[in-house]
């Protein structure tokens, strides 16, 4: 649905809206708030209305949090009514914003509803809103960034993803999406999403032409990169020192790796990368988290042989069990590798809790549940980590057979969580079958039922609600 401007609302909204206007410019916030809201009503599509209010609200509450804010009764209908009038969940989400406007969960249900009533804009500002108030929450920064793509602004795409990039060097995903959304952002600068458009007629000159697409071939050829490589060599040869030359080398070779998913690539980068780290004394941590990854990497690559090598009949090969040991070594020393990094980024800042969550969840893959629980109870004090460690925290507690704990950590989980989605699945199934091992038959079914009522399809849910009415 089309976005309202100021000029496309019906007389009374726009008389309100002007209200509206007056009163922030005198600092009646309340009577502001209320105006606004009333005009949102029945004009769900007026974006800049909504850009106003969220300032207005920020203003009010002087970004403190309401108590229990998001999750009151009120809130918690929103996802039930999502599907059947979105439009009425956007106005749910509003009002539960004005008392603390950068709340992430209610923000969610807001972009949720917005999209089910088909205003992607509005769900984009929803998300930009979270984003704002946690200029560290890379997950909505993805999500926003996917929006903006499928919305067709490349050039916002490129600004969000570079910025998860600066947060964090080692995420690839952010770094080639920034490439992709710049090379969308180019063609659609230069008329060559235009349907039978040459980019070569579009361009200026030939010359012009030749050398974008030079460029890009930068980017997506092999071929290119090693010639880059052998340009770089002569020169990195003659100053093995020099911290720039070493750092565009291992880049270069990742950057290959990448595209040949070769052990030669990988070897290479992850040996110039070292060398990049004894030459900065260990200081720079980016190189630090690469050398990590690609280290991981190089034990994935292994594992996936040997995997392959047993899916294609190598249980029958006489060498089978020696194999297999090998296997299970390489396996563990990932998790062992991934751990002992998880470690080191905690040590090195003992008080970020994000890394606190990642060293928990590497502790919990590598079933090491005790010395998990005390890294998840710190983690959950991070608003952007919380319901991950809390779910996380959950299955630690069951794995030691504490089921009352468990029982608490996944009811205040899915609790804290508006919408119907992913996470709160998973946190009711496990909820679920925490009940039935309690002996808690009734609880477990009622777990079970919630999310059949969302999702026939997840897991065995219908299977288990269906067999309590008599169905087969």
């Amino acid at each position: 649905m089309p976005i309202q401007t100021e000029k496309e609302l019906p007389d009374n909204a726009r008389t309100l809206w002007l209200k509206a206007r007056s009163a922030v410019e005198l600092r009646n916030n309340g009577y502001a708030i209320s105006l606004i809201q009333a005009v949102l009503k029945d004009n769900p599509g007026f974006l800049d209305g909504r850009k106003l209010l969220r300032k207005v609200e920020i203003i009010a509450t002087k970004g403190k949090k309401a108590f229990l804010s998001g999750l009151s009764t009120a809130s918690l209908r929103g996802a039930g009514l999502m599907k059947k009038d979105p439009k009425a969940a956007m106005e749910l989400a509003e009002k539960n914003l004005e008392t603390d406007p950068t709340n992430s969960q209610i923000n969610h249900l807001l972009k949720e509803a917005a999209k089910a009533a088909g205003f992607p804009e509005i769900a984009a500002f929803a998300l930009e809103t979270i984003v704002e108030a946690d200029q560290k929450d890379t997950k909505t920064m993805h999500e926003l960034g996917e929006m903006y793509l499928t919305m067709g602004r490349p050039d916002d795409a490129v600004a969000i993803y570079s910025k998860i990039a600066e947060l964090n060097p080692a995420d690839l995903t952010a770094v080639k999406r920034s490439k992709d959304a710049a090379a969308t952002a180019s063609m659609k600068s230069g008329g060559w999403d235009k349907e039978g458009a040459s980019y070569r007629d579009i361009m200026k000159n030939k010359d012009e032409a030749i050398s974008l697409e030079q460029q890009s071939r930068v980017v997506k050829s092999a071929d290119m990169i090693d010639d880059q490589l052998n340009e770089l060599y002569p020169q990195w040869e003659a100053a093995q020192d020099n911290v720039d030359l070493s750092r565009r080398i291992a880049k270069l070779w990742e950057d290959r790796f990448e595209q040949k998913e070769d052990t030669e690539s990988l070897d290479a980068a992850l040996s110039y990368y070292a060398h990049t780290n004894t030459l900065v004394s260990g200081s720079d941590p980016a190189v630090a988290r690469k050398i990590g990854d690609l280290q991981t990497k190089q034990l994935d690559l292994h594992i996936k042989q040997l995997e392959d090598w047993f899916a294609g009949g190598g249980d029958q090969h006489e060498d089978a069990a020696t194999y297999r040991a090998e296997l299970d070594a390489l396996k563990a020393q990932k998790a062992g590798l991934a751990i002992t990094e998880a470690k080191k980024r905690v040590e090195r800042n003992p008080t970020d809790l994000q890394l606190r969550f990642e060293l928990g969840e590497q502790l919990v893959i590598a079933q090491q549940y005790t010395e998990a629980i005390q890294e998840l109870q710190k983690a959950r004090q991070n608003p952007n980590a919380r319901l991950k460690a809390m779910n996380l925290l959950g299955q630690c507690y069951t794995e030691k057979n504490m089921l009352d704990l468990a029982v608490k950590q996944f009811q205040d989980c899915a609790s804290e969580i508006i919408a119907m989605d992913a996470t709160k699945k998973e946190v009711l199934y496990k909820l679920g079958l925490v009940f039935e091992r309690m002996g808690k038959k009734d609880e477990s079914l009622n777990c079970m039922k919630q999310i059949y009522e969302s999702d026939y399809g997840y897991m065995d849910v219908a299977k288990r609600v269906e067999a309590s009415y008599g169905q087969a």
